[in-house]
């Protein structure tokens, strides 16, 4: 694996997505890599597009921030790249390249979304938060799985009505089974997305934070909304007794 400068690695810690950025300047880097985590993703950050692309290619991202003009290798060509291979995962440009053509370059090139710097780093959130409801096939920033309701803004917990509190682990944990609600979700997926490479794959934490959550949606009526897969993984559905 490569270990540069400009790669960032995060201690062990759930969160619900992980983020790809790529941007050279230090400042823009560090300042988009600190709100993302306080939004609660997991962030990887390379400051050159070779090594950026090395890590696309070996890590499965839910999005990735990509700036043009990077050393080694620009943008363009890591995007370029990054769909020759067939992977479609969704891709934010961002770049102080703000003509009408510049930006018909980058969306004809493949990316999903083009923000022009400077932007509002609240605003970024946003766009990575449209990007990855979309890549899961959901239109709406409200989850419903039964009568459970998660609201992805504030990220609010309701069932039959009433606040189900969670820790931030659980319900980064809720939030990834619920963006994939109706599949059978393995414990790998899990790894992968929610939680840090710094943890040992073989852990039973993830085991034990369903476990958690199991306790936490239990119903009076004894409906169950997290299913176990026996050596496939887990199911978010809503089975009524």
């Amino acid at each position: 694996m490569l270990h540069a400068a400009g790669v960032r690695r995060l201690c062990v810690c759930l969160h619900c997505m992980r983020i790809l950025v790529i941007e050279d300047y230090t400042p823009l880097r560090k300042a988009m890599v600190e709100s993302l985590e306080t939004a609660g993703f997991a962030v990887d950050a390379s400051a050159e597009g070779e090594e950026g692309l090395w890590y696309a290619r070996n890590h499965d991202y839910d999005t990735i921030v990509l700036d043009i003009m990077l050393p080694k290798m620009n943008g363009l060509e890591i995007l370029e790249a990054i769909r020759g291979d067939g992977r479609g995962v969704p891709i934010i440009i961002i770049s102080a390249r703000d003509s009408v053509d510049h930006r018909i370059e980058g969306l004809d090139a493949g990316a999903d979304d083009y923000l022009v710097k400077p932007f509002a780093l609240k605003e970024l959130i946003a766009r990575v938060r449209a990007q990855t409801r979309k890549a899961y096939g959901k239109k709406t920033t409200r989850l419903i799985v039964g009568d459970l309701v998660i609201d992805l803004p504030s990220k609010r917990v309701e069932r039959n009505h009433a606040a189900v509190k969670l820790t931030a682990r659980e319900y980064s944990l809720l939030e990834y089974l619920a963006l994939r609600a109706g599949e059978v979700v393995s414990r790998q997926d899990i790894w992968d997305h929610v939680y840090n490479y710094y943890e040992d794959a073989s852990s039973n934490a993830v085991d034990v934070y369903i476990g958690y959550l199991r306790k936490k949606l239990s119903s009076e009526n004894g409906a169950t909304y997290i299913q176990t897969r026996r050596g496939q993984g887990y199911l978010l559905e809503y089975q009524a007794v």
